[in-house]
């Protein structure tokens, strides 16, 4: 494992190993929508929320419980992230992608940044908050200008419209996870970018690709579950590494 700091310059056989790669795959967690402003799921909780446990808002069960109560919260979450765009690491992602013959970008986060930057075919592993399905068949419903003060429902079958996330104790969506999992047992890097290395299944992704001898890359400003597996290990936030990452990729 090679770690290296902030104020680094990458070693010669990562450069090797990027220039040989046929697919690439990368994951990216809250570290990387944090440098957008987007707080962390526990750190929204503030203000009229600091009372509430998100853990306890975003269930089906709460739902079920106060339909009213959770898309307030919701909408109170979009109206914080709709302020956020995208930041150097998400811009630097989009470079990559046009650099690299095979590529795939599995992302934890709800915020729909990387798309909001230029990034194509995203992996939403966790939904995207700015989206409302139907309750019934779960088809992506836009919702109408007058709904913001009432419960949305759908216009097809009348069922209540909910947000396209996954909730404690849902199932991920079965296509995108399996599009995540065929794209980390084909690639042949690895990057697993701002995430704690913690929540399953994504945080087994890496493991995965590196069961079948991908090489891992860490970007973090800590240490997590997946540093002592990781083949190179780049210390800091994904704004500061990223750039100088694609920049010396691209004039090689």
């Amino acid at each position: 494992m090679r770690q290296i700091g902030e104020s680094f310059q990458a070693p010669p056989e990562f450069f090797s190993s990027m220039q040989s790669a046929t697919h690439v795959a990368v994951l990216t967690g809250s570290g990387v929508s944090a440098e957008s402003g987007v707080p962390t799921f526990r750190e929204a909780q503030t203000g009229l929320w600091a009372q509430y446990d998100p853990e306890s808002l975003a269930t089906p069960e709460a739902f079920r419980r106060d339909p009213a109560l959770v898309w307030q919260w919701y909408r109170w979450r979009r109206e914080l992230i709709g302020k956020a765009k995208p930041n150097p690491g998400h811009l630097s992602l989009v470079e990559m992608e046009a650099l690299i013959r095979g590529y795939s970008l599995i992302t934890q986060n709800v915020d729909g940044l990387h798309r909001l930057a230029g990034s194509s075919a995203v992996i939403e592993l966790h939904g995207n908050i700015m989206r409302t399905r139907c309750t019934r068949d779960g088809r992506i419903i836009k919702e109408t200008s007058d709904s913001s003060d009432n419960l949305p429902h759908c216009p097809d079958c009348g069922s209540l419209l909910r947000p396209d996330v996954v909730w404690f104790g849902e199932a991920l969506p079965r296509g995108s996870y399996h599009e995540a999992l065929i794209a980390a047992r084909t690639c042949d890097i690895f990057f697993s970018i701002g995430t704690s290395g913690v929540v399953q299944p994504a945080a087994s992704l890496a493991l995965e690709a590196r069961a079948t001898g991908a090489i891992i890359v860490e970007i973090n400003i800590d240490d997590t579950p997946l540093t002592q597996f990781s083949d190179f290990v780049f210390r800091g936030t994904a704004g500061n590494i990223l750039p100088s990452l694609v920049n010396s990729i691209k004039g090689r």
